[in-house]
């Protein structure tokens, strides 16, 4: 059954979200060097510990009803192509096309049928 592994909070200003969720949660942040973007892992407490780490990224767009806003959870899926397939069949729209985290795997963001956004993902070490 997918489950939510990652969840992604969208930035206007990546410096000053960091330091008021470091000051107010305590979360550490570290740059990823990954794929050529700007782009912060999140962690929100020990392994073992229930809860899930994240990441915080530039948000795309201006805030004008076009750009997320708040923080996205993503699903792990065994497909993105069919998930998005279906998800669309179920009456969702594509919020974010599907794009390669580069040595990740692959990642969509889908609206459903209420408007709000939430991510799919698919392991593919080969993704880029």
């Amino acid at each position: 059954m997918p489950r939510p592994v990652h969840f992604e909070i969208h930035a206007g200003e990546p410096a000053r979200a960091i330091a008021f969720y470091e000051q107010l949660f305590g979360w550490t942040f570290t740059a990823w060097g990954g794929g050529g973007m700007e782009y912060w892992l999140i962690v929100t407490g020990p392994d073992g510990e229930p809860g899930i780490n994240g990441g915080l990224m530039q948000r795309q767009g201006p805030i004008d009803g076009t750009a997320v806003i708040g923080y996205t959870c993503t699903v792990q899926v065994g497909s993105v192509d069919a998930s998005l397939a279906r998800g669309l069949e179920l009456g969702a729209s594509v919020a974010l096309p599907k794009m390669p985290i580069p040595g990740v795997g692959w990642l969509a963001y889908m609206k459903d049928t209420e408007g709000n956004i939430f991510g799919i993902t698919q392991p593919d070490a080969a993704a880029r």
